[in-house]
């Protein structure tokens, strides 16, 4: 088969995209390169799925170590690709989000999509190149696809926003935005920021779209000229008796009536319209006309399409808030008696209770992927456990979501975080969702924030975040539409956006946006920005009622540190050969001790007492002895013509037996013997940094004074 190339500058470099080359019995195969990152697509059509009423659709982003030289792994196993790290799962997420609504809806065929990293130039973020990849994999294959996607990712650099940004700069800049669209408007948006004012993100959402279309008009392009013919697909069958029975049956003024603040009354209200379809139609349900799940399903999408309606004509919600209004919101601290720091954060029934602990340095989490290996001094995990939603399923883990939402809080947080010469301990943040009823990720980064200021962490600036929804009509934003802010669940699944926006009084920290209308204008997430802003600074007085700042003190359970600063020369000193010092002195005392390779040593210990003695252990071991200095030594050898006696540990010096007593000695063993401890003076240091000492010049010195 003939390859297939198209190419474009984007930002300085080269990004092609090609075909023909690999992977021929695909649907659609791709490769896109960008400099010397290489990654590949694939995309494969199988059969439909009878019975389900989800489009099987799975999404896989694959780190190839060799892509970048790496070797890793144990010893007994090589294998990377047993288990995705959190950055693949990220990735897989970030290429699945944008690209999932544009399938036509009810289509049942399993499709399955796999990115492949196949070199990495370690100066750009292949993820980018990935969504680029899957897009244009989809566009070529016949399988019915409104795109082509194209993503982009922006940074900002001393107030300069920069396209596709170099690992570097991504690390000394303000902004890590992606974002993914299609030429009319963005779809996709994923951020962390440094307080970023409104006016900045969106200027730098408006450049990201330009890019955007620019990479869509390439894969049109490419399309043209390389898609194969249209594929049949399968969609799930609409049982239109069963439509036609719950609309004649269920009137509008029974769908109003399904409103009520809580998840659970507007559950149990839906319950009752369905016993009576049950009962109305239980003849043409034994006949097998349709089903209970029919009804059901068809009752769901009357009752969604009403509320959009009263929201869209009459501003009215399902629980009776106005469209800016947010849930009740209360919160409380120290809840936990023996954990550092905790929370419980509630915006309407949505709960997220938040833990901090507190760690030494050596407790950093240790993070190896195909491209980095970094070490984290504050992570944040986020567990949605099934009792939340009043579910049951068995526990397998963190799901994909869990570590999307954890990560997001994780983003939204980091740039409040202390630094560590300021606040040298690990971080551990966990948010357990007890109850749910929408918008969780951004209760846990109101949770969290609390909790690390309960533990006392010196955090910069409290964060909030709030979920941003979208109701239009029949996802025309021509045609109107109306913002809410604090989307609870109902208004999640059924609207056309969730915006989620976290940030301090200064600005915005994080963002992440999915959309299941066709894009936004940069006009409309101006007034989605707007509008969060007032809800975050709402958010931010409810919970400066609860704790207004960090504590003073750490809790009483937390480990202290404290730091010794000593030429690095000394660090070998301090480890001793094979670790025996270094060993010792933690065995004795019970601390941890961290040694960086400026000389900062970090002694962690929840014993005040033990850690001051490991503290002037290590003193004692790098100490630099200067001439006049007295000491209690202990005699360690005795020779014919002296005492060597040790002044600190692993220091020890000569009491020539001249220096022994002010009258003639005649042998060593006169004045003293091995054991002994005994008053020295250093009077010396020799060319080879060898100390003399003087016992009597130390009597004498003792006695003068």
């Amino acid at each position: 088969m003939d390859q297939t190339i198209f190419s474009m500058d984007i930002a300085g470099r080269l990004l092609k995209i090609e075909t023909g080359l690999l992977a021929n019995q695909s649907s659609g195969a791709v490769t896109v390169s960008l400099g010397d990152s290489v990654v590949f697509a694939s995309v494969v059509m199988g059969e439909a799925k009878e019975g389900i009423d989800f489009f099987p659709l799975t999404v896989d982003f694959e780190e190839k170590y060799y892509a970048t030289g790496k070797i890793k792994g144990s010893r007994f196993m090589k294998r990377n690709e047993s288990r995705p790290t959190d950055k693949a799962v990220l990735s897989s997420r970030m290429i699945d989000r944008p690209i999932r609504p544009l399938f036509p809806k009810g289509m049942t065929n399993e499709v399955q999509l796999i990115v492949s990293v196949l070199s990495a130039d370690m100066e750009v973020d292949p993820s980018i190149l990935g969504l680029i990849a899957a897009s244009s994999a989809i566009s070529i294959s016949g399988i019915p696809f409104a795109g082509p996607v194209g993503a982009v990712r922006i940074g900002l650099v001393n107030g300069e926003l920069i396209i596709n940004p170099t690992y570097v700069q991504e690390e000394s800049g303000d902004l890590d935005l992606v974002v993914a669209g299609t030429e009319e408007a963005i779809t996709m948006v994923e951020a962390g920021a440094k307080n970023i004012d409104d006016e900045t993100m969106l200027k730098a959402l408006d450049l990201a779209h330009s890019e955007i279309k620019k990479i869509c008009a390439l894969q049109k392009s490419f399309a043209a000229k390389y898609k194969k013919p249209d594929l049949e697909v399968a969609f799930a069958p609409e049982n239109l008796s069963s439509l036609e029975a719950v609309t004649s049956f269920v009137n509008k003024e029974m769908l109003d009536g399904v409103a009520g603040p809580t998840k659970g009354a507007i559950k149990l209200k839906l319950k009752e319209i369905e016993k009576q379809l049950f009962e109305k139609f239980e003849n043409e349900l034994n006949e097998g006309k349709f089903s209970k799940k029919d009804l059901k399903e068809d009752l769901m999408t009357l009752f969604e399409k009403n509320m959009r309606k009263n929201i869209l004509e009459e501003e009215k919600r399902l629980d009776g808030r106005k469209l800016t209004q947010i849930r009740p919101l209360s919160s409380q601290v120290s809840l936990l008696p023996r954990t550092h720091g905790s929370a419980l954060f509630q915006r309407g029934e949505t709960q997220a209770l938040s833990i901090c602990t507190l760690g030494s340095p050596g407790s950093a989490q240790v993070v190896e992927t195909m491209d980095e290996d970094t070490e984290k001094y504050y992570f944040h995990h986020y567990n949605f456990p099934p009792y939340s939603v009043g579910e049951t399923k068995p526990l397998r883990g963190p799901s994909r979501r869990d570590i999307g939402h954890g990560m997001l809080a994780e983003r939204a947080l980091v740039p409040v975080i202390p630094d560590r010469k300021d606040f040298p301990y690990t971080i551990w943040v966990v948010s357990e969702i007890m109850t749910c009823n929408g918008s969780s990720s951004m209760a846990s980064v109101c949770g969290s924030t609390l909790a690390l200021m309960d533990a006392g962490v010196p955090i910069k600036n409290p964060v909030a975040g709030i979920a941003m929804g979208l109701v239009t009509y029949d996802g025309d934003l021509k045609n109107g539409y109306k913002i809410l802010t604090d989307i609870q669940s109902f208004e999640d699944f059924a609207g056309d956006m969730d915006f989620k926006v976290a940030g301090t009084k200064d600005g915005i920290t994080a963002l992440q946006m999915d959309i299941k209308v066709k894009g936004l204008s940069i006009d409309l997430l101006r007034e989605a920005l707007s509008q969060s802003k007032q809800a975050r600074s709402e958010i931010l007085d409810s919970m400066a009622n609860t704790l207004s700042q960090p504590r003073s003190e750490l809790s009483k359970f937390a480990p202290r540190i404290i730091s010794i600063q000593i030429d690095p020369e000394k660090i070998r000193d301090v480890i001793g050969k094979g670790g025996e010092t270094i060993q010792k002195i933690t065995k004795e005392t019970g601390v941890e001790i961290d040694i960086e390779e400026t000389g900062l040593i970090m002694i962690t210990s929840v014993n005040a007492e033990a850690a001051e003695k490991a503290k002037s252990w290590i003193k004692q071991i790098t100490y630099e002895p200067e001439v006049g200095d007295i000491f209690s030594g202990k005699v360690v050898r005795i020779t014919d013509f002296g005492a060597f006696v040790e002044i600190s540990p692993g220091k020890d010096g000569l009491v020539h037996i001249s220096e022994l007593a002010n009258q003639r000695v005649n042998k060593v063993e006169d004045v003293v013997k091995e054991g002994d401890i005994i008053k020295v003076k250093l009077i010396g240091i020799d060319d080879q940094g060898r100390y003399k000492l003087s016992h009597k010049q130390a009597v004498s010195t003792e006695t003068q004074q």
